[in-house]
C-alpha cells in the first residue's frame, strides 16, 4: 500500500491543478495511504478521460456532423465579424459561433417551465431529446413518462438521458415502463472503465436539456422531481429559471446532447441538422462545458463575464463557493466601479455548501460586494447579468464542482431587451431577499465560525 501511495503521490504532483492541492494529496498519500488512496481514486481526478476520445476519435460521423453544422451556422447565422474581441474569445471556449435570428423566452418557476416543455413534447413530430441530472419516479416524473410514451407510440423517436448518480433513486419500474413504451432511455455513467482508466465517480452530467425536432430547445436549472413544482415541504416555493430557445442556437444544444448520448451508448441517432432562423433578432451563444474540455471552460467563461463588466454584475447561484481567481476578479470589478451583487439561498438543500459560502462571504467583508439571501423558498436558479446587454442562464453554479467536475451547459444572450427582462426578474427576486452582512457572520458564535471554516476545507469536492 505504501508503494501505491507513493505512485499516486507522484501522479498528484504532476496532475493537480494547484500547488496546494498537490501538497495536500501528496502528504496524505505518502503518510496515510490506506485512508487516502481510496479517497484519491474517487475524488482526485480533474480530467474526465474517455469522453474526448469517444467524441473526437471514436466516431467519424460525429466529426462530419459537427463540421458541417458549424460551417453552416458560421456561413448563415454567425456574428463573428461584428463581435468585439472579448465575445470572440467566448466562441473559442464554446467551440461554436454566436448566432443571430434566435427567439429566447424566460420561463420562471416550475409550473411555467414544465407547462412549456410538455406542450413542446405534445407538438413533436419526429424526435424528442430529453436530458436531466435528476429524474424521480414521482408525480412529475410520471407525467413526463406518460407524455413521452404517448409520442413514442405515435412513432416519434424519444431519446432520454439521465445522470446515473444524480438519479440514483430512479426505480427499475420507471425504466421498465419507459422501455416498454418505446422510449430509448440510457444513463450517463461517469465511473465506467474506459481504455484502462480507473473509474471516475466524482464527475456528474449536470445538464438539463429538452430538444424537439431540432426546432426548439429548453435549458435551465429545473430537474424532474416534484420539489421543482413546489411539492417539498421545507424548500417550497422553489425558485428556478429556464430558457426556451428557437432558431439556430437550438442546433448547438442538440450537438451537446448528441455528444453525451454517444458517450453513453456509442450511437449517433439521426437528427435534423439544418439550422433555421426565426423572426427574432436575439444573439445567442451555447456554451457546453465540462471536465473533458482541454481548458477550464466553465470557470474561464465566468471569469470573462466578471472581467468584462463595466457597470453591473449580478450573480445568482444556489451554491457559491468560488476559488481565489473568481474572488479576486469580483474584488477588482468593485474597484472598477461595477455594482456587484450576489443573490444566494437563505433556505438550502445543502447545509455544508451554505456554510462554505459563508466562509467566502466572510473573506469579502471589506470588498464592497453586496450579498443577499433569498427568503421566499429555495433559490435554485443559475443566472448572471452583466451590464445592460448580456445575460447567462443555464445549469452551472459558482463552485468547484461546476468549474471542474460537472458537465454543464450555459446559454449566453447578448441583447438589451432580453437583459432588461432578466433585470426585471432579478429585481423582483431582490424584493424577496435580505442583505447578508459579512460582519454579522463574523460576530456569530465561535462554534459557528469553526464549523464554517471546517466546511470550507471540503469545498473542492462539494
Amino acid at each position: 500500500m505504501e508503494i501505491i501511495g507513493i505512485f499516486f503521490a507522484l501522479e498528484s504532483i504532476f496532475k493537480s491543478r494547484t500547488s496546494q492541492g498537490a501538497i495536500a494529496w501528496a502528504l496524505g498519500l505518502v503518510f496515510l495511504p490506506p485512508l487516502v488512496v481510496p479517497i484519491y481514486l474517487l475524488f482526485g481526478q480533474r480530467r474526465f478521460y474517455g469522453y474526448v476520445e469517444a467524441r473526437r476519435k471514436g466516431d467519424l460521423e460525429i466529426q462530419r456532423i459537427a463540421q458541417r453544422l458549424l460551417a453552416e451556422m458560421s456561413q448563415h447565422f454567425s456574428l463573428s465579424g461584428e463581435l468585439p474581441a472579448g465575445m470572440q474569445l467566448l466562441e473559442k471556449l464554446a467551440l461554436m459561433p454566436f448566432t443571430q435570428g434566435n427567439q429566447v423566452n424566460l420561463l420562471i418557476n416550475g409550473e411555467r417551465i414544465f407547462q412549456e416543455i410538455f406542450s413542446a413534447i405534445d407538438r413533436a413530430e419526429d424526435y424528442i431529446l430529453v436530458q436531466f441530472y435528476i429524474v424521480r419516479d414521482d408525480r412529475l416524473g410520471r407525467k413526463l413518462l406518460e407524455r413521452l410514451a404517448t409520442k413514442a407510440q405515435q412513432g416519434v423517436r424519444v431519446y432520454f438521458l439521465y445522470d446515473a448518480i444524480g438519479s440514483f433513486s430512479l426505480t427499475r419500474r420507471f425504466l421498465r415502463r419507459c422501455r416498454e413504451s418505446g422510449i430509448d432511455i440510457e444513463s450517463f455513467h461517469t465511473w465506467r472503465w474506459f481504455r484502462r482508466r480507473r473509474f471516475q465517480v466524482n464527475f456528474r452530467n449536470h445538464r438539463k436539456i429538452v430538444v424537439v425536432d431540432g426546432h426548439e430547445a429548453y435549458v435551465g436549472g429545473a430537474n424532474i422531481g416534484d420539489e421543482y413544482c413546489n411539492a417539498h415541504r421545507r424548500l417550497s416555493p422553489w425558485r428556478d429559471t429556464h430558457l426556451k430557445l428557437k432558431g439556430p442556437a437550438v442546433q448547438g444544444v442538440q450537438l451537446s446532447f448528441m455528444e453525451d448520448w454517444h458517450w453513453a451508448t456509442g450511437e449517433v441517432p439521426a437528427m435534423n441538422w439544418h439550422p433555421a432562423g426565426v423572426d427574432s433578432d436575439k444573439r445567442v451563444l451555447v456554451l457546453p462545458t465540462g471536465p473533458a474540455d482541454l481548458q477550464e471552460s466553465c470557470q474561464l467563461m465566468f471569469l470573462h463575464a466578471i472581467n468584462s463588466a463595466n457597470r453591473r454584475l449580478w450573480i445568482v447561484s444556489p451554491y457559491f463557493v468560488p476559488d481565489e481567481s473568481i474572488i479576486k476578479a469580483l474584488k477588482l470589478a468593485v474597484l472598477r466601479g461595477v455594482d456587484v451583487k450576489l443573490m444566494l439561498p437563505g433556505i438550502t438543500d445543502n447545509r455544508t455548501v451554505q456554510l462554505s459560502s459563508y466562509a467566502v462571504l466572510m473573506g469579502l467583508r471589506f470588498s464592497g460586494i453586496k450579498a443577499y439571501q433569498y427568503r421566499e423558498g429555495f433559490l435554485h436558479q443559475k443566472v448572471v447579468l452583466v451590464d445592460d446587454d448580456r445575460a447567462y442562464v443555464g445549469t452551472a453554479n459558482f463552485d468547484n464542482r461546476s468549474f471542474q467536475l460537472n458537465f454543464e451547459i450555459t446559454i449566453m444572450v447578448r441583447d438589451k431587451v432580453f437583459a432588461g427582462q432578466v433585470e426585471q426578474m432579478l429585481e423582483n427576486d431582490f424584493l424577496c431577499c435580505e442583505e447578508l452582512s459579512a460582519a454579522e457572520l463574523e460576530h456569530r458564535s465561535l462554534l459557528f465560525r469553526a464549523t464554517v471554516k471546517l466546511a470550507q476545507l471540503f469545498s473542492p469536492i462539494q
